[in-house]
């Protein structure tokens, strides 16, 4: 379990040190064109491919530490039937998360059989962008299958994420 919590946080610090270079990267670009000093030419294509690669990246360790997408709605329903939805919210999410990873694989391997490039102000093989879809979807299905089987946890039990807001700041 040790070695899974390390791969979770190292996918959410590797997501926000992406998060944080694009916001470097734009503001730069920003503050050169409006100084007219020289700007990096690439800079949108660059946020732009990486900005749904960071997405994808924090999404596992998001899940893992309770901090995806919920509804407070469901807060005024019992516990028991929660703990119910939660864990066939979760089954639903590992059964998307394997479906995603293997066709996320048959879309970069299909990227690169063709060699399709990406032409902008940079140019690149296409199949780059998808490097990391396949191992973010497989650790979203796991982290999903995992909290399907053991149910929603409380909020610091079972975990040990060095990342959590509170360990950071």
């Amino acid at each position: 379990m040790k070695l899974y919590v390390w791969i979770l946080n190292a996918f959410g610090l590797v997501a926000g040190l992406l998060l944080g270079g694009m916001v470097i990267l734009v503001s730069y670009d920003v503050v050169a064109r409006n100084l007219g000093m020289p700007s990096f030419a690439g800079a949108m294509d660059v946020t732009e491919h990486l900005l749904p690669v960071a997405t994808c990246i924090a999404a596992p360790w998001l899940m893992y530490n309770r901090q995806h997408i919920r509804l407070d709605v469901l807060n005024t329903l019992s516990e028991r039937i929660r703990f119910v939805i939660f864990r066939i919210a979760a089954a639903i999410g590992c059964v998307v998360s394997i479906v995603i990873a293997y066709y996320s694989v048959a879309v970069m391997l299909d990227a690169y059989e063709a060699e399709a490039v990406v032409m902008k102000s940079i140019v690149f093989p296409e199949w780059f962008i998808y490097i990391p879809f396949p191992a973010c979807f497989a650790l979203l299905a796991v982290e999903c299958g995992r909290q399907a089987v053991v149910g929603e946890l409380a909020d610091d039990e079972g975990r040990d994420s060095m990342l959590k807001p509170e360990n950071v700041l």
